[in-house]
């Protein structure tokens, strides 16, 4: 069977026909990828979407939770709890014997070195209180006097460092010279005190594993021992004048 010339024509391409399926091909995947970029800056800018990423390991990649996801506080252990309800009051007896310093001294650079500990101590006062309180534990109340307070040998034990009812009363007292030798030998036996409370915490199984714990009680125990070494330093600045 033979095609007629004029059939035969009709089954030819068009010219130009494969470059509008092309392009039409484009549109449509240009139109894709648009609708699709906007969707995914609407989920990123939308309020009412949400996205929880949990960054991966490194060199791993982050990967999107569900929206259900809720944040766990890691485990906790007595130990944690006891040594933060210990260390709020610890902090605040350092706290009231640095509110002494101004009525009781002269003594600028015992009172750069008491501004410092009070402001350093009261932060980490409250950081103690938001732990405990997000953990619906327990928080001590700091006594405004904490001097006034005899403390049982059950809570000298937990709190080592701790001034006497005796030792705060020969504080208030003092003046001048004699305040500023009994400060620093005070503050030293309460930062070492200190020191011991975040030894004990470290050696106990189980404890100090909380990251924010742990953090915060490598930062206190660093800072306590260079302020002791400046205590110290100024202890004997201070014996050596006396003696002459």
């Amino acid at each position: 069977m033979k095609i007629s010339p004029r059939r035969e024509h009709k089954l030819k391409p068009q010219p130009g026909c494969a470059r509008v399926v092309v392009h039409a091909l484009l549109a449509v995947a240009s139109l894709s990828a648009l609708l699709f970029s906007s969707a995914a800056r609407a989920q990123q800018t939308d309020p009412a979407r949400p996205v929880v990423v949990q960054p991966g390991a490194p060199g791993a990649p982050s990967k999107t939770l569900p929206l259900s996801t809720r944040a766990i506080l890691p485990p906790r252990s007595p130990a944690d709890v006891e040594f933060m309800q210990g260390m709020i009051l610890h902090h605040a007896q350092a706290v009231e014997m640095t509110a002494m310093i101004p009525s009781h001294t002269q003594n600028k650079d015992l009172r750069s070195l008491g501004a410092r500990i009070s402001s350093s101590q009261s932060d980490e006062i409250n950081f103690m209180t938001r732990w405990l309180a997000a953990r619906a534990e327990l928080v001590p109340k700091a006594m405004p006097k904490m001097h006034g307070m005899d403390m049982s040998h059950h809570m000298m034990a937990r709190m080592p460092g701790m001034l006497t009812l005796q030792q705060m009363e020969a504080l208030q007292n003092a003046k001048g010279v004699e305040f500023d030798r009994l400060f620093l030998a005070g503050m030293i036996q309460h930062h070492n005190g200190a020191l011991t409370m975040v030894k004990e915490l470290f050696d106990t199984a189980g404890a100090g594993q909380d990251a924010e714990l742990f953090n915060f009680a490598t930062d206190a125990d660093n800072t306590q021992r260079v302020e002791i070494r400046i205590m110290d330093t100024m202890l004997k600045k201070e014996t050596l004048e006396e003696k002459q």
